[in-house]
């Protein structure tokens, strides 16, 4: 019985792996590549080196990864390197064969950005969300992050693909490709975070009141019916000590708990941000997550 529900949860891995890439290979090759809307990651560098030596993109991109793949099975493990190498395989092979096609979705570069970036976008969250990745500048941020841990993976990536991008223009003088490019990226992150987190993003909340055990007992047993956590604090300049509330709320609930802590307490210090991934009582059951 484990071994069947490991089979399948094995295929349906490995099905979103190739679909995702599939999709990105659509998002490149239909729209940012026609309209020379230079791509980050390793993608970008064939796209510099298909223009001297007119190589397939898809043949230089899976050139490129060989040794960073090699590297990758020695510090990630097999696991890893084996969806990440379907990923790469089949991202590469699908750019070159939809290249012969032809087909060029839109002559706009603006809008070869916009699209083309949220087709590749969640192309990239459905194979990310399974746990694999498309080679590449991937790769390289997961490593550096073993050495700058303080640093997001993101933010790892984004700054790579900046400099490639920044080279592309430098050596073929295209800057407002490298312009187009800088829009198409910020599509592709927002897409990709969507399509692993969803739209049911939750938010987190921090208040510190003086009436506390009120505003507790409103988000508890009021209309919200949330928990709380309460986390011992101390103002660093009165030295005085402090209630922290920490709640987990939807985010169509912001407006509601910000009428009931201002009913309550017109001078409590809130704090509200995004929270991804939320699993427990209320939210997403984590036993039910791939």
């Amino acid at each position: 019985m484990k071994k069947n529900k490991y089979g399948l949860s094995l295929l349906i891995k490995y099905f979103a792996v190739c679909l995702g890439s599939f999709i990105y290979a659509m998002g490149f090759q239909f729209f940012l590549f026609p309209n020379n809307v230079v791509s980050g990651g390793v993608a970008g560098i064939a796209m510099l080196i298909n223009f001297f030596t007119k190589l397939p993109i898809g043949v230089i991109t899976i050139v490129i990864n060989i040794p960073l793949f090699l590297i990758a099975w020695r510090h990630f493990g097999l696991d890893f390197l084996v969806s990440s190498l379907v990923g790469t395989l089949v991202s590469s092979l699908m750019v070159d064969i939809l290249a012969s096609s032809g087909v060029v979705l839109t002559n706009d570069p603006m809008l070869a950005a916009i699209i083309g970036g949220a087709v590749k976008g969640a192309g990239l969250g459905m194979v990310y969300y399974v746990g694999a990745t498309t080679g590449g500048v991937d790769i390289v941020a997961k490593l550096l992050r073993k050495k700058y841990a303080h640093i997001n993976f993101g933010t790892l990536v984004l700054v790579i693909d900046m400099v490639i991008v920044a080279a592309y223009a430098l050596v073929l003088k295209r800057y407002e490709s490298a312009m187009y490019a800088i829009i198409a990226m910020y599509v592709v992150s927002k897409v990709t975070d969507l399509a692993i987190y969803g739209f049911d993003t939750s938010s987190l909340v921090y208040i510190i009141s003086n009436e506390s055990e009120m505003v507790i007992d409103e988000i508890t047993a009021g209309k919200l019916h949330r928990g709380v956590t309460i986390l011992k604090g101390e103002g660093a300049y009165s030295r005085e000590d402090k209630q922290v509330i920490m709640c987990v709320v939807k985010r169509q609930q912001i407006g509601e708990l910000r009428r009931l802590i201002r009913s309550i307490d017109e001078r409590a210090f809130v704090i509200v941000s995004d929270a991804k991934n939320v699993f427990g009582k209320g939210f997403e059951n984590i036993s039910e997550v791939k």
